[in-house]
């Protein structure tokens, strides 16, 4: 009937189109289909083809930008979100540890009470962060170019060594040096880890034990505490820096004693720290039970990878061996990195530095010239020990947990830098000194506490270095004290744009080769230039302003 229709209105000369089911099949098919239809002899319009392709595809790159901000702000959401419903959760929990019934006076003196160890941070099973990220392919390049960067150093040391002495060198003098009297340092470690792992653990169980039925805990706390504290300022502190420095260690080997004498202080102290209020809640509960961690779990603490005490961490199933040889064969490499990174730049230009007068022009040029090996310095550290040594360690232990860093080069501001350059060393200085200092003057004087934990993060650093490097030079700590505290409150977190990115880049670039420029300077300035009968004095001022060594 419709061809009938259609057959009418041809006759009557309408200019109608007739819509026969044939018709509507093919208005209804797509564009490129009747295209291809329309190509001659049945063949495909390739050219049709790949131009509609292209057009897609570009439209999909004009499409990826708004789909990636999108997500990111539907997962913006989720995690603030998530965040929230935790926040609940604390304060639905806290509401049912002090019900309506109980009095005002109970409930202020439940809040004064410091917070138990589980409302503290909190462990997961996470991977690191490079470890996520060396699986996207432009990520692992980046890695490859360091490797061909460090293949660079090492044939220009071979060749250059060839050239002047005629035949291949190689001798790693530097690191034979850097990490001599190995067994003095060996000793020194296994006497302070034995000490550690004995006396602060037998101090708490013997106060624990007789907390609840002495008749003046006050005095017994008061004892206990200062025993303890004697042992980490006496027992670790006095007596292993002592022997760093009556042995004469040198760099390295001082380094790495002074490093685990600070680890172990930190962790016998969160191990006290943690425990305590669990002791002083059961006697408040009057519970039959007093809780006394066992020996082993003290001691898997002792090596885990975290400066937090709990009982119990999230564990990984299995151990992949494959996976910590690989992680200490780049700590390895990471040390033969450093010492051609040493050979080729540092020593060339600090070894003669004292035959010239301290002038600021020498200084503004050595400053500059310190940035590229001051910047691949810090790689390199933050590479081998946050995310290699940890990583292996954890492997080994099967601590599930990797958070030891957050994508710190990604900061916007200093603050949040701190926070995520060493979040195992954060961690203990946020819940150790920041809210103890809170707790300690009730929630008051957030700048002061903000300024303690600076100070005794400054202190620390300065002391280390000093040690390891034989003389006081204060230049960390007034880069810590002065510029870290100015950006800390110029470059805070409301900075969120690139640019702030940028300057935070530059201003640790330019720390970076201060650094370098003037403890390498005055290194060679006290060997070049000796003081005879020296006093107190010769040992606080700089040597490197003075020196100048006559050829």
């Amino acid at each position: 009937m419709a061809g009938e229709d259609c057959v009418r209105k041809r006759q009557s000369g309408s200019t109608t189109t007739c819509k026969t089911p044939e018709n509507e099949e093919t208005q209804r098919r797509p564009e490129s289909e009747r295209s291809c239809q329309n190509s001659s002899n049945g063949r495909v319009d390739v050219d049709h083809v790949i131009t509609r392709k292209m057009q897609l595809i570009a439209e999909a790159e004009q499409l990826k930008p708004a789909f990636m901000k999108e997500v990111d702000s539907h997962f913006t959401e989720f995690v603030n979100s998530l965040v929230a419903k935790s926040a609940l959760l604390d304060s639905s929990s806290s509401a049912s540890l002090f019900p309506a019934s109980c009095s005002e006076k109970e409930l202020h003196k439940a809040k004064t009470l410091r917070a138990p160890p589980e409302h503290g941070k909190i462990f997961t099973a996470r991977r690191s962060l490079l470890d996520e990220l060396f699986e996207v392919s432009h990520i692992r390049t980046i890695y490859h170019m360091f490797i061909a960067l460090l293949i660079v150093f090492i044939l220009s040391t071979l060749l250059v060594d060839f050239i002047d002495e005629g035949r291949l060198v190689l001798g790693f003098d530097l690191l034979v040096y850097a990490f001599g009297q190995f067994p003095v340092v060996f000793c020194t470690w296994l006497y302070m880890f034995c000490a550690t792992v004995f006396i602060p653990y037998n101090l708490f169980v013997w106060w624990a034990q007789g907390y609840c039925s002495s008749s003046h805990r006050v005095l017994r706390s008061f004892f206990y505490g200062m025993l303890l504290t004697l042992f980490q300022t006496v027992g670790l502190g006095f007596a292993s820096t002592y022997i760093v420095v009556s042995y004469a260690l040198p760099p390295a080997s001082s380094f790495i004693v002074i490093m685990e004498q600070i680890r172990l202080i930190m962790k016998s102290y969160s191990f006290v720290r943690e425990n305590v209020p669990r002791v002083l809640y059961s006697v408040k509960d009057k519970s039959s039970t007093v809780p006394i961690p066992r020996i082993s779990q003290y001691l898997y603490f002792l090596f885990a990878p975290t400066l937090i005490y709990r009982d119990n961490y999230p564990r990984s199933p299995v151990i992949r061996w494959g996976y910590v040889a690989t992680k200490f064969a780049q700590v390895l490499g990471s040390l033969f990195y450093a010492y051609y990174i040493f050979v080729r730049l540092c020593i060339p230009q600090f070894r003669n530095s004292s035959q010239e007068t301290f002038n600021l022009r020498g200084l503004v040029l050595c400053i500059f010239n310190s940035i590229l090996p001051g910047v691949l310095i810090l790689f390199l550290a933050f590479f081998a020990f946050l995310h290699c040594w940890l990583n292996a360690f954890a492997e080994m232990l099967r601590f599930a947990d990797r958070m030891f860093y957050k994508d710190w080069w990604n900061s916007t501001s200093y603050a949040n830098y701190y926070r995520t350059w060493n979040v195992v060393v954060h961690d203990w200085l946020y819940y150790y000194a920041y809210r103890d200092f809170l707790w300690f003057f009730r929630k008051k004087f957030k700048a002061a506490a903000m300024l303690f934990v600076f100070t005794v993060s400054a202190a620390v650093h300065e002391y280390v270095l000093s040690i390891s490097f034989g003389y006081f030079y204060p230049v960390l700590f007034c880069l810590f004290m002065c510029f870290g505290m100015v950006f800390n409150f110029i470059l805070n977190d409301r900075r969120k744009g690139p640019i702030w990115n940028v300057i935070m880049w530059t201003s640790l670039f330019l720390g970076q080769g201060v650094i370098i420029c003037l403890y390498s300077q005055e290194w060679y300035a006290r060997r070049y230039c000796p003081v005879e009968n020296p006093t107190f004095l010769d040992y606080l001022k700089p040597r490197s302003w003075s020196c100048h060594m006559k050829m």
